[in-house]
């Protein structure tokens, strides 16, 4: 039986020349237009339509992980994303890297009054496509309103669900000394994609961010080894924030190879130019793996056959160091402490 057809609400609303107003989020009559002309129309889904505060979700058996994120980036709109599919791809990964397939995200909007209902349609009808493109379905969220000034434009919270295969345990503190250590693709791209069109710091380049749903990448791996320790994706402090992570949940140190790293030519001039140092710089369409050594080569070649690990590349090995550093071995033979950042490096970032 086919659902009644719902009464109009009023008047459409403007996305071309109209703003977000507190009314938007207060409750009544403007934040259920909002709602039914923006958010239900772009995110429909049956969990969504049914228009309940909740969802009822039926889930297959294995063991569930969950993973919340917000996402804060300035600028919005960056090249090769936007707010809104990465706050997708963001929690979507969390919740890949224990090894999940993904199934459900919830999403939480904290709109600033004045904000462009044009930019607002353009961010949910990418996070739609996001959603949409890696087989998930938005199904309960939530939307307020704020103060201008506020909430610099817009703000967004994720939660992701996913469900982990029987006799499968990624973690971080799996990592053993002899084990490998594989970075599925070049670092920088989203960190220097951001940073390019920030306000003070605009550069023309034609780096995009890497931002991607990684759990088809996820799945091969775990197939190809299913031995597999650990999946970290460094985001927020780049690589050697996750290495330093890693090494101190496992006991252990990791030394990396700098010949091995994949960074593009512009990403590493772009670094340059900022004084930057490209293993913290952000990433969100890349992982880390560690693996038992007769795994690697396989892992690898699987990696490298699927189109989010081209460019994959095994950059170390874990090793027994009861202080847990990470080390580089530079290019000129030598070695360097690959340290925690002491601060921010790129804020706003994700």
């Amino acid at each position: 039986m086919a659902a009644p057809a719902r009464r109009s609400l009023g008047r459409p609303i403007d996305f071309e020349r109209g703003l977000v107003e507190l009314a938007h989020g207060s409750g009544g009559r403007a934040m259920a237009q909002l709602i039914e002309d923006l958010f239900a129309r772009e995110l429909s889904n049956a969990w969504l339509d049914a228009r309940n505060d909740h969802a009822c979700i039926d889930l297959p058996a294995g063991r569930l992980a969950v993973s919340t994120d917000s996402f804060v980036v300035s600028p919005l709109f960056f090249p090769g994303g936007d707010i809104g599919s990465l706050a997708v791809h963001g929690t979507l990964n969390d919740v890949a890297m224990s090894g999940a397939r993904p199934l459900h995200l919830t999403a939480g909007f904290i709109i600033e009054a004045g904000f462009p209902l044009a930019d607002l349609k353009r961010i949910v009808a990418s996070m739609a496509r996001a959603a949409a493109a890696a087989g998930v379905s938005v199904v309960t969220g939530d939307t307020k309103v704020v103060e201008r000034d506020q909430a610099d434009g817009l703000f967004i919270n994720t939660t992701g669900f996913g469900i982990v295969p029987e006799n499968l345990n990624l973690s971080g503190d799996r990592a053993r000394p002899g084990d490998c250590v594989l970075l599925s693709g070049t670092l920088g791209d989203h960190g220097v994609a951001v940073m390019s069109r920030r306000s003070g710091l605009e550069f023309d380049t034609h780096i995009l961010s890497d931002s991607a749903a990684l759990h088809d990448l996820v799945r091969v791996m775990v197939e190809a080894a299913p031995e597999l320790r650990c999946l970290r994706d460094p985001t927020r402090g780049g690589l050697a924030t996750t290495l330093n992570e890693i090494a101190r949940q496992s006991g252990v140190g990791i030394c990396i190879r700098e010949t091995e790293l994949p960074i593009s030519a512009e990403v590493a001039a772009a670094c340059e130019l900022l004084g930057l140092d490209p293993l913290y710089v952000a990433n969100e369409g890349k992982l880390v793996a560690i693996c038992p050594p007769a795994d690697a080569e396989r892992l690898l070649g699987v990696m490298r056959a699927h189109p989010l690990g081209a460019r994959a590349a095994w950059i170390g090995e874990v090793e027994a160091d009861a202080h847990h550093f990470v080390r580089m071995q530079t290019a000129f033979g030598g070695h360097r402490v690959v340290d925690w950042l002491s601060g921010e490096q790129l804020p706003r970032i994700c």
